[in-house]
């Protein structure tokens, strides 16, 4: 009853380890609730931007960020604040490794940096995504490692993050979330903090069912989409705008969920998920057999579409090696300054190995990052009518709104649109 007073009372610390796009969003809010909250990070440069009042993310203004500060809240690289907080919450990577394993490095780090300073009555919350079974498996292993009873002295859920960044309907405060607990009391007192600040929180039996849900969410998304880009192809070689179906298949007003194909997928999620599901249900002897088919369809749309960059190249008497190529937007949805799992890289890495003279334009980055995987030592160029008629092709990647798409068609020699932007047909367009 004492710790649910405190909750209810704000006289309660929020501590948010990982400040990206899932981070960062729920530091604010919990702020705003009412609550003191530090933030975690181990990048630096994340942390002298935040306290200098200048947010890394698009979507989150600079003012925010002030307000942020204003407010009380500490950013900081130092773990050891962990010792001082009532509540942790856990959101950090979990990419795959070459092996398209899970990589669970930065959540074994995050414990090993916090271990010695986490306290009884503290809520400890997973985010990330991972595998049915991780929290329960590894996470609470370690916590009872130390000596601390889960459900007596420290309180362990799982709440899987539901961020869309760029999403004008949804924020982090109205998407409802789900979360489970390794018993009733972690339950009880994660359902409570959550309530706080999020507008509806949905209570499942346990952990695993919350590690379930985020994987079902993003699997069906993946499974739907890899139909979608099957098709595309389907389409394509039968001369029909698979766009022009979609739109079709939609007027019915029952049955049909309209989802879209695209140059492969990205993101965190969705790119990743099946994979956590495929690797652990062969602890149970299964296979995955729509799930697999889906995400090989997916991973080989970005070399479809350099097929489709090359045959139009050749149509028109240019080789792909040495061809100038502009790719339009490089984020790995539109109107987002996100770059997680982006397919452009990949076509452009395709691109590059096959002779290419790669460029990009992309109006949420001023030069194109540095990623673990891809090196490009590239800057956004601004597209001018004469800028865009010095490239062979145009490839349009990301459809974000601020680009002049009539401009672009006007001026370029070939266009590849991949996102179905141009709906009549243009000589210098093809849709891929």
């Amino acid at each position: 009853m004492e710790l649910e007073n405190k909750i209810i009372d704000r006289n309660f610390s929020v501590g948010i380890i990982g400040l990206g796009y899932v981070g960062l969003p729920l530091a604010i809010l919990f702020q705003d609730s009412g609550f003191h909250v530090v933030g975690i990070d181990i990048d630096e440069e994340k942390i002298d931007s935040l306290k200098a009042d200048r947010s890394y993310i698009a979507h989150i203004g600079d003012e925010i960020i002030a307000k942020l500060n204003t407010d009380g809240f500490i950013a900081t690289t130092d773990f050891s604040h962990v010792q001082d907080l009532d509540a942790v919450i856990v959101c950090v990577p979990t990419p795959l490794n070459i092996n398209r394993e899970p990589d669970l490095s930065y959540i074994n780090s995050t414990f090993d940096s916090v271990e010695n300073y986490l306290q009884k009555n503290q809520i400890i919350s997973i985010e990330s995504t991972t595998y049915p079974g991780m929290t329960d498996e590894l996470i609470a292993k370690k916590i009872e490692n130390l000596g601390f009873e889960i459900g007596k002295d420290i309180f362990l859920v799982y709440s899987p993050e539901r961020e869309d960044p760029g999403n004008e309907d949804y924020n982090t405060k109205t998407i409802p979330k789900v979360v489970g607990g390794i018993s009733s009391a972690c339950l009880k007192y994660g359902t409570i903090l959550y309530s706080q600040a999020i507008d509806e929180v949905v209570q499942v039996s346990s952990t695993k069912v919350a590690e379930m849900t985020k994987l079902l969410e993003n699997i069906q998304r993946s499974v739907n989409i890899g139909l979608m880009n099957e098709m595309k192809i389907i389409a394509s070689e039968m001369d029909i705008d698979i766009h022009e179906v979609i739109r079709a298949a939609s007027t019915k007003p029952f049955g049909f969920i309209p989802y879209h194909p695209g140059p492969g997928i990205g993101g965190h999620c969705i790119p990743i998920d099946p994979f956590y599901l495929s690797w652990k249900v062969k602890e149970y002897g299964l296979t995955t057999r729509f799930i697999d088919v889906a995400g090989e369809m997916n991973q080989y749309m970005p070399n479809w579409v350099v097929s489709i960059v090359s045959d139009a190249l050749n149509e028109r008497g240019k080789p792909i090696r040495n061809a100038r190529i502009l790719i339009l937007g490089i984020a790995y949805k539109k109107n987002v300054d996100d770059m997680r799992e982006s397919p452009a890289t990949m076509i452009m890495q395709i691109l590059k190995d096959k002779g290419a003279l790669i460029e990009f334009s992309d109006p949420y980055f001023e030069e194109f990052p540095k990623l673990r995987n891809y090196d490009f030592n590239l800057k956004s160029i601004e597209l001018t009518p004469e800028s865009i008629s010095d490239f062979d092709a145009v490839v349009l990647i990301t459809d974000h709104d601020d680009f002049d798409y009539e401009m672009i068609i006007q001026n370029s020699k070939l266009v590849i649109d991949t996102r179905g932007i141009y709906q009549e047909e243009r000589q210098n367009l093809i849709k891929a």
